[in-house]
Parts: C-alpha cells; structure tokens; sequence
C-alpha cells in the first residue's frame, strides 16, 4: 500500500464522502462533535499516533512531559489523536506542544476534549480539531496514560495507524485493513453525486436523477 497514494486519494475526498464508504461497509468510524477550532483550519488526512489522559489520582505521569514523547513518537505526516474522553474542564494541549507537534512535522492533532492557545495554532497554520476552547493549563490537572495504545473519540475506537480525517464537516476514522477499501467506495459515492449534480444543473429533474442512481440504495451494504 503507497501511504502517500492513499492520502492524496482521501485529500479529493471530504469527511461525509468517506463516511458514506464506511457506511458502506458498517464500520463505525465517525466520532460526534469534533470540529475545526479556527476558522480557515485546514482538511488533514494521516495515521494516528495515539496518546491518552485520564483523570488526576489515576495511574501515569505528568500529561505535559507525556504528550511530548507521544510527539516525539510519531512520524512526519501522522495524526496526533489524543483521548480525554470528552473532558470540557480540563485542557487537552496547548501552544507548546502545538509547536513541537508542527517541528516534528505531524499534520495535526485530534482530541477528544478541549484546548487553549488556539490563536498559536492558528499562527502555526498547524490544524486542530477538538471539542471547544479552555484558558487553564493542563498541569497538575490530568494524568498522562500512555501512548501508541488503543483510544477512542467520542466513543469511536481508534488504533496507533489508523487513517484519520479531519475536515470542516468533522471527524472519520478508518481502521487500517479498510483503508483502500473506504477509498474506493468513497471516490465512487463522490463521483455518484457529481453525477446528481451535474443532471440537476443540466436541467433534469432532481428526483428522477436521484432514483436513477438509486441514491437511497448507495450506501447499502
């Protein structure tokens, strides 16, 4: 499989294109609630380098020193997915591990949770999506639980290599034995609603150009 091949594919793609291949397919991969924290945030597409905080007391070490080596761990073009299962009152990132998530050249970062320093991303033109914006610090806050270990976002299951997309619409994860298949399946839904689009332009009629695709039927299994 040529990763670079495959994330080009997934870039001609939005999120709803690939959630219809994963519909496709009853694969679960498509989290709630996660969006763009800025405006102008850009689409990414990479495999997921996985990081997990949980609550203060529980087993772990500092989140601040534990999300650097999670960076540090991943590899140029990897997602940075960090699972806080959804905590709105407790920070998730932040501005200095924004900067080394773009220094070590990640796309992004995912999270299941909030953040603060949005306007350092921002600055970055380093995309971050995630659940809302916090002004406190993540120290003595949290606890950093491991990392390259299996996550989840908003209840989604997402393991170390994952493919993982982010896009104004939101969040899809698809499992790594799927990868060519949802891309394949996506592009073809895609190019069936170009279809519905481009008759419709034309002058035909919207609901005659819908059932000649069967549309209700496209993303049955």
């Amino acid at each position: 499989m040529d990763m670079k091949k495959i994330i080009e594919g997934y870039m001609k793609l939005s999120t709803p294109n690939v959630s219809d291949g994963l519909d496709k397919l009853k694969i679960d991969g498509a989290p709630h609630g996660i969006l763009p924290l800025y405006t102008g945030c850009r689409k990414i597409v990479g495999p997921a380098c996985t990081m997990k905080l949980v609550p203060l007391g529980s087993k772990g070490e500092s989140p601040v020193l534990g999300t650097l080596e999670a960076i540090v761990a991943g590899n140029p073009g990897d997602v940075l997915v960090i699972d806080q299962a959804g905590r709105m009152d407790v920070n998730s990132y932040g501005g200095v591990a924004g900067f080394t998530t773009k220094h070590r050249g990640l796309v992004g970062c995912v999270m299941d949770g909030v953040t603060r320093d949005i306007d350092e991303f921002k600055m970055l033109d380093l995309p971050v999506y995630g659940k809302g914006a916090i002004q406190q610090s993540i120290r003595n806050r949290c606890v950093f639980a491991g990392l390259n270990i299996d996550v989840e976002l908003c209840g989604v299951r997402v393991r170390h290599g994952d493919l993982i997309m982010a896009d104004e619409n939101g969040v899809v994860v698809v499992p790594k034995e799927h990868i060519e298949e949802v891309l394949r399946i996506g592009t073809e839904c895609k190019e069936i609603e170009d279809r519905v689009v481009l008759e419709i332009k034309s002058g035909g009629d919207p609901v005659k150009a819908h059932e000649k695709v069967r549309y209700d039927m496209m993303t049955a299994a």
